[in-house]
């Protein structure tokens, strides 16, 4: 890292952690139907591992159901195939047309073992906060700068972790509610 640029670096890896913590909440169930929760699905496309986003259109007409409507017909049996496959837990009909998911509701013993694995996503984005301060504080610690532009740098990356932990226990704070609400 370029010690004029220790800041600004080790702020956008805090904001990458928070995207991932993010995106990672996205996959994580909460008790109603949500596209993301089939976003990782590949489907066999005429020989070619495909997202499924990429074959179909999928969407949550209710509370409880996934539709997937596929581009081409003949695509109905490999996303039923690739959809069990992924071991998601669903059990994929078809009408036709396109494909079902009825999502069962989250019983109280799962959703406290999602909240558990939404804890642990937060830590893992904590760990990476963290592991930047201290890869910034590095840096700073080997520079040739004077003591007090070492401490305030350091206190301004000091800032920058506590802000971003905060926002991640923020993000974990309203997914917990989310995945706790019946």
């Amino acid at each position: 890292m370029d010690i004029d640029n220790i800041v600004k670096e080790t702020e956008t890896g805090m904001q990458d952690a928070i995207a991932h913590l993010q995106k990672a909440f996205n996959n994580i169930r909460a008790g109603r139907a949500n596209p993301a929760m089939v976003s990782m699905v590949m489907v066999d496309y005429y020989g070619n591992p495909t997202p499924l986003s990429q074959v179909a259109n999928v969407s949550a007409p209710d509370a409880m159901t996934l539709s997937i409507q596929p581009w081409e017909s003949a695509m109905i049996q490999p996303i039923e195939k690739a959809i069990m496959e992924a071991n998601l837990g669903f059990n994929p009909s078809n009408n036709g047309n396109s494909v079902l998911i009825n999502v069962p509701p989250l019983t109280e013993e799962r959703r406290r073992d999602l909240v558990k694995l939404a804890k642990s996503e937060v830590e893992n984005a904590k760990i990476s906060i963290r592991t930047w301060r201290k890869d910034a504080n590095h840096e700073i610690k080997n520079s040739d700068l004077s003591e007090d532009l070492k401490a305030n740098l350091e206190n301004e990356v000091q800032a920058l972790t506590d802000k971003f932990v905060k926002s991640a226990d923020d993000h974990f704070t309203a997914k917990e509610a989310d995945i706790m609400k019946v």
